[in-house]
């Protein structure tokens, strides 16, 4: 049986070890950094697939100049555990988060979500009540064109159930270099040494591996589709022309089905956009969700 991530030992090298907590919520433990000033508005922060909070590593202390900023792993990433198969589901993840922030007395002001993270914000506007401002940073909105809105998912969940795959994987990225060649490969970004390293650990942990493949596999982006039309949310959507892994078109046809959406193109980089301009893209969502907060005051 492969092991969990261990925060004495991989978690060592985790940015902003300072800020981090773990949380007991709904059965399961949540890994949770939290970093601002108290009583700013709050700053939800979600991570996509197959990544963790280090993600954000230099968005988020640019953000916490003037916002409470929460950033989770996601069940079964990373260094979060403890939760049931069918909560890597979109609406189920959705709601465990919806019971996190309730247990910590978290009420964000605004979500910024990178990949499937913007799903999720767009589910937790659908079903648990958020109303204040989204931002998808090269979001995972659009489902796979035609046959392979099927094809995908299923294949995911063969994937998944085959135990042999998540070692395999994880077994090929310890291969010197490897883990920074497939992040080229797969979303056109460079990103610094620290950001590499951490995805090194998470790519070599079949356990994390596992927890990324059951989310791509109980994913239902076609039925999320159905819905954007009710999103009442205000909705940047920012998204990178060298994107390896999101189209920009996609991001561009999805902007059409939410009410109240506008994009904004970082020119020049990969799917890890927020990795690669820090600066820039904290930028764009501080001035999104302030303008939003001060028209609701």
């Amino acid at each position: 049986m492969s092991r969990p991530l261990d925060w004495s030992r991989e978690g060592r090298i985790w940015p902003h070890r300072a800020a981090s907590m773990f949380v007991q919520s709904g059965g399961a433990q949540w890994h949770v950094q939290r970093m601002g000033p108290s009583g700013a508005p709050q700053l939800l922060l979600l991570h996509g697939t197959g990544a963790s909070v280090h993600s954000w590593r230099d968005v988020m202390p640019l953000l916490a100049e003037d916002h409470d900023c929460i950033a989770i792993d996601l069940p079964r990433h990373a260094f979060t555990g403890g939760h049931d198969l069918g909560d890597t589901s979109l609406p189920r993840m959705a709601a465990r988060i919806a019971g996190l922030l309730r247990d910590i007395d978290a009420a964000p002001a605004a979500i910024a979500g990178h990949s499937a993270g913007a799903a999720l914000a767009v589910q937790l506007a659908l079903d648990h009540g958020f109303a204040g401002p989204v931002i998808g940073l090269n979001s995972a909105l659009r489902p796979f064109p035609g046959p392979a809105a099927q094809v995908f998912p299923a294949l995911a969940k063969a994937l998944f159930v085959n135990p042999l795959v998540p070692r395999i994987f994880s077994a090929t990225t310890l291969l010197p270099g490897e883990a920074g060649r497939f992040l080229s490969r797969s979303t056109g970004s460079r990103i610094d040494e620290t950001g590499l390293a951490c995805y090194s650990a998470l790519l070599r942990n079949p356990r994390h591996a596992k927890g990324a493949l059951a989310m791509m596999a109980n994913w239902d982006l076609p039925r999320l589709r159905t819905r954007l039309g009710e999103v009442a949310n205000p909705v940047l959507l920012v998204h990178s022309d060298k994107d390896a892994a999101i189209p920009l078109d996609w991001t561009r046809e999805a902007r059409g089905w939410l009410p109240n959406a506008s994009l904004e193109v970082m020119e020049g980089l990969g799917h890890l956009a927020h990795e690669e301009e820090p600066v820039r893209a904290a930028a764009l969502i501080r001035h999104f969700a302030r303008s939003h907060e001060e028209r609701t005051r």
